[in-house]
């Protein structure tokens, strides 16, 4: 699959994953601030924003797609950002291709199984009946009880579209029907030796202390930095801490 791009600047490759229900627009501040040095190319992942549609998620074939893209754009070789689900992404690719991955920052995310609440989200959005008379106000109402966290429902229904009839533009069924391979994580064979970097929030609990062995066990040289005042969201949360780390990351990525 070809996927949506954002591209933005010259100099060497840079790509950018979001996390899930996200989009490339998401990192639009950080894409602005990198692309005065870098070929920033932030993705659109399968069945989010304005990528394709398409049953299969497993992090295998999201890492496919990412390859395909980049092989259609020209671009052999590309330092990598990954949030969450696109960090998951970006290490099966890492792991799979080596040589297309020079350098790899995964944000708030381990190669570890996760149970947490998409189904319950993806059940509350595919209940929102999407009649002509839905208002973006209607729509937050009727996510509260699933969904009671008051700044995670605008990020869910930026995905809710509004024109000549409401509907959504994520794939929402596929995604609902790949919770279980999205949440998950198989272990994939091989270990990336390149340089990597596992970002955290330092309010967040997605990277534990007991998960660092099992990620140097496939990325050996990875380092580990927490970006203070952040939760999971530590681009939006800490958008200049993140982009700090980010930039002495890539320093001296040609």
């Amino acid at each position: 699959m070809i996927l949506n791009a954002i591209q933005s600047g010259e100099g060497p490759p840079v790509v950018i994953l979001h996390g899930l229900f996200g989009a490339a627009r998401n990192f639009g501040a950080i894409q602005r601030a990198l692309a005065s040095k870098y070929r920033i190319v932030a993705l659109d992942m399968r069945n989010h924003g304005d990528s394709p549609h398409a049953a299969d998620m497993r992090y295998e074939i999201l890492a496919s797609d990412v390859r395909e893209t980049l092989q259609a754009l020209g671009i052999e070789q590309v330092a990598i950002i990954g949030h969450s689900m696109g960090g998951k992404a970006a290490m099966a690719m890492a792991l799979l291709w080596p040589a297309l991955v020079g350098r790899l920052l995964i944000s708030d995310i381990a190669p570890v199984p996760y149970h947490h609440d998409n189904t319950v989200f993806t059940a509350a959005m595919q209940a929102i009946p999407l009649t002509d008379e839905l208002t973006r106000r209607h729509a937050d109402v009727a996510l509260a009880k699933a969904v009671p966290d008051p700044t995670l429902r605008p990020f869910l229904l930026q995905n809710l579209q509004f024109g000549t009839r409401p509907h959504w533009r994520i794939g929402l069924d596929e995604i609902a029907a790949a919770v279980p391979d999205l949440e998950g994580w198989i272990d994939l064979p091989g270990r990336y030796e390149g340089p990597s970097l596992f970002v955290t929030g330092a309010n967040s609990d997605y990277v534990l202390p007991e998960h660092r062995a099992i990620i140097r066990s496939s990325f050996p040289n990875a380092r580990f930095v927490a970006i203070k005042s952040a939760g999971h969201w530590v681009h939006a949360d800490n958008p200049a801490g993140f982009l700090s780390v980010v930039e002495a990351f890539l320093h001296d990525w040609t």
